[in-house]
């Protein structure tokens, strides 16, 4: 098994426990105190681009070709002449192609266009408490940098206290506060989607959402995600608690009735329960009864009202990466994410995550093979967003290019959560009064932080750009999470402006699969991008030979 480096001397940054090959520990924890790249970046912002001690210091490259498929098996191309992409009013000068008018702005959907400040958007924050406890920090923080954050499944059917009577929600109190927190700070840039499982369906989150909140949010429906392959689980420990879930339909193992349960509980065997949701489809046995099922779905869905509707699908095989494809597109969706098994979770069985699905480099690949089969028929393409695994710039250039033309965003997961457990963390520190509220884990601040300072406007690089967006008066309202991640984001823009710039590229759409090239013939072979050293290979030959 390839193992990703520990430690990154250059960059100043360690990882606590085994790096992925996102460059995120394996398991991210919340009380972490640091220092991985994206922890630091979220403190640290675009300083992380670059190596650390200038002016002491020579850097270079420790980066060798990965054997096999990956990610990190695709180099980024760069170009010695032209400029593409330029808005109006900038001309060609070396003066006007910079890297800072690099123009990183998208947009997604069929009907309704929806405007996005940068290619983002964050994985499904659904039913786990660290998506709960954390909401407020990475809701702002998405709202304020202007890109899409998804409610995952089964919101809903956890909250103790949502009332559902005769398959009805009558009061959602978590998921409205969820949505309005989010639109309190929406500044036109963005979108909040609401993602629906089988007992979300069952549970008329539809019909509450659109009575409610109309088409100020998107409804994204779920195939499955790349962790796993079963429906979303989360652990409790209390057995009231347990037994609430069940009652509300839910599969709980072991199962809280049971009398020999209840006494494993008592005596301290057993700790804790597994909640689980179901899968869907089971009743279906092709994909013409797919097709059929999911169109007639989509349509009660427009007749209730829903003018944006996404799909999410999972690592499975071919053929439902095909009928994703062909009915997102053929039922007009916004958006479809395509989430390969490279990616991470709040919960999972650990070694499903790590032996099920389609890595996501080869599904994205197929993805983008399958959307050219549609568009050659002259039929429309619905628009992608890719995920599994991704975390840092050049991760975004890479899955953009790959899936170019169709690719319009990259969902981050874990990486985009790691702002919030941070700033949570300093408050909790600095403002001990909100450490509850906030659920900050620290009880002092640990020399990964105090090293750059010890007020929040010392710590945070990007503390005063979020002052000059909300003013000052506001400033005390914002969570320190939601300062760490724009101050993220603000890193991944600039390193995805600087790789845009290095390839002549100064808007998205001039972005293509000629960008990024193939480090190992095995990557070429199952990506169908070219071997690097033959890229241009035949025009150079003329040059030297015409």
């Amino acid at each position: 098994m390839l193992q990703w480096p520990k430690q990154n001397d250059v960059l100043g940054t360690v990882n606590r426990g085994n790096p992925a090959e996102s460059g995120l520990c394996t398991l991210c924890r919340a009380d972490c105190q640091g220092k991985c790249e994206t922890w630091m970046a979220s403190l640290l912002g675009r300083k992380l681009l670059y190596p650390r001690d200038f002016g002491l210091v020579t850097a270079g490259s420790g980066n060798t070709t990965p054997i096999g498929t990956s990610y990190n098996a695709l180099r980024i191309q760069g170009y010695n002449y032209g400029a593409y992409g330029l808005a109006n009013g900038l001309s060609t000068s070396a003066d006007d192609c910079i890297f800072p008018n690099v123009n990183v702005e998208t947009e997604f959907g069929s009907q309704v266009k929806t405007k996005v400040k940068t290619p983002i958007m964050t994985g499904a924050l659904g039913s786990t408490f660290i998506a709960a406890k954390y909401w407020d920090s990475l809701a702002i923080g998405a709202a304020l940098v202007g890109v899409p954050i998804v409610i995952g499944e089964n919101v809903v059917g956890i909250d103790k206290e949502a009332v559902i009577e005769n398959g009805r929600i009558i009061k959602a109190p978590e998921l409205d506060q969820r949505i309005q927190t989010y639109l309190q700070y929406y500044n036109g840039y963005g979108a909040i989607i609401i993602q629906m499982n089988v007992e979300d369906t069952r549970n008329g989150v539809a019909e509450y959402i659109i009575d409610k909140y109309g088409d100020q949010v998107i409804l994204e429906l779920k195939w499955g995600q790349g962790a796993k392959d079963i429906g979303g689980e989360i652990q409790v420990t209390d057995i009231d608690y347990a037994i609430f879930l069940k009652n509300r339909g839910y599969v709980v193992d072991p199962d809280p009735t049971l009398p020999a349960v209840q006494e494993a509980f008592k005596s301290g065997a057993l700790k804790a329960f597994a909640r689980h949701s179901r899968l869907g489809y089971t009743d279906l046995t092709s994909s013409d009864q797919v097709k059929e099922n999911f169109l007639g779905a989509i349509k009660h869905l427009r007749e209730l009202g829903y003018q944006r509707i996404t799909l999410k699908t999972g690592a499975y095989g071919m053929e439902a990466l095909a009928m994703a494809i062909r009915l997102a597109s053929e039922a007009n969706l916004d958006f479809l994410t395509v989430d390969g098994s490279s990616g991470g979770t709040g919960m999972s069985p650990w070694n499903m995550m790590e032996t099920w699905g389609v890595p996501s480099i080869l599904l994205h690949a197929k993805a983008y093979e399958y959307a050219g089969l549609l568009a050659a028929q002259g039929k429309r393409v619905v628009d992608m967003a890719f995920a599994g695994g991704l975390a840092r710039e050049d991760h975004i250039f890479k899955a953009l290019a790959l899936g170019a033309p169709y690719t319009k965003l990259v969902c981050m997961g874990r990486a985009l959560m790691i702002p919030g457990f941070v700033g949570s963390n300093i408050e909790g520190v600095l403002c001990p009064e909100r450490r509850a509220q906030v659920n900050g884990n620290w009880d002092s601040l640990p020399r990964t932080v105090s090293d750059l300072g010890t007020q929040a406007e010392e710590i945070f690089a990007g503390y005063y750009e979020v002052q000059k967006k909300v003013g000052a008066e506001a400033m005390a309202q914002v969570p320190y999470g939601a300062i760490a991640f724009w101050t993220l984001a603000d890193k991944l823009t600039a390193g995805l402006q600087q790789l845009m710039a290095g390839a002549r590229k100064f808007s998205l759409d001039q972005i293509s699969r000629q960008d990024i090239a193939a480090a190992n013939r095995e990557t070429e072979a199952e990506t169908g991008i070219p071997f690097i050293t033959d890229i241009q290979d035949e025009l150079a030959r003329r040059i030297l030979l015409g």
